[in-house]
């Protein structure tokens, strides 16, 4: 199934327990709103199907997995709940995996900035190139990493998040992130990773569904109260992205 929408399109696939959700846009697989909330849906979707014992979300083409925010979109918000309403759809997909029952397997084949490493952080297990870079660079905006932070800071841990965060225009190596607890795994060529890939889903899709989803309940304990922090955080941004430095900054960034 394919969903194509005016910019990018996302598909899913289901094979023997797994579905694979995969979403693509032109811009270094950046997010507008239309495909965050179909990613959203697609994710709640998957985690009612009976059938489905793994989920594996990845993107198109070779080079970034995915650039975070959608700039067309961030520079076409005219008030505070046009951009509250685009920043949760970040914090709706979070939200979404958080929940979702089953494990989530995040094929990382290239950079990740911003939201993307909130994604990647959200995921269950990540796997990744070697050349998987990550960079979170929404204080370069002026705007700040407030919806993605909790995923990014749970898996990463404080020290990393701020550094992450605080040096905006910086991108860490893929080892870095592993070492810091945001890839499981790290591979030298595309064949290598997918195979691990493979590997992972067709073992979960055979393990019990009941033992997965308790285990992962357990993984994101105390995250209960993040419908409601997500929400605030994208007041938050929403309102940070109408400043006239934000919207400066990501003109210079879209002329980059």
């Amino acid at each position: 199934m394919i969903r194509e929408f005016k910019e990018g399109h996302v598909s899913v696939e289901r094979h023997n327990g797994v579905t694979t959700i995969a979403f693509s846009h032109p811009q270094s697989n950046s997010l507008p709103r239309a495909l965050l909330e179909e990613l959203t849906w697609q994710i709640h979707a998957a985690g009612d199907d009976d059938e489905t014992r793994v989920i594996i979300l990845r993107s198109g083409g070779d080079r970034a997995f995915c650039a975070g925010a959608s700039f067309d979109e961030l520079l076409a918000v005219k008030n505070e709940e046009q951009g509250f309403q685009f920043f949760s759809g970040f914090a709706n997909l979070i939200n979404a995996m958080r929940k979702c029952p089953q494990f989530i397997i995040a094929r990382i084949q290239g950079k990740c900035v911003g939201g993307g490493v909130g994604l990647a952080a959200a995921a269950d297990y990540a796997i990744a190139m070697e050349g998987a870079e990550i960079k979170l660079s929404e204080l370069a905006v002026g705007i700040g990493p407030f919806v993605v932070g909790p995923a990014v800071e749970r898996k990463m841990g404080l020290a990393a998040f701020s550094h992450l965060s605080i040096d905006a225009s910086m991108f860490r190596s893929a080892d870095w992130a592993r070492r810091h607890g945001l890839y499981a795994e790290l591979y030298a060529d595309v064949a290598t990773m997918d195979e691990s890939i493979r590997r992972l889903a067709d073992n979960l899709a055979h393990a019990n569904p009941e033992a997965m989803a308790r285990m992962k309940e357990m993984y994101w304990k105390g995250t209960e109260h993040w419908d409601r922090l997500l929400s605030e955080r994208a007041h938050i941004s929403g309102k940070l992205v109408l400043s006239e430095f934000s919207r400066n900054a990501i003109q210079k960034f879209k002329k980059k």
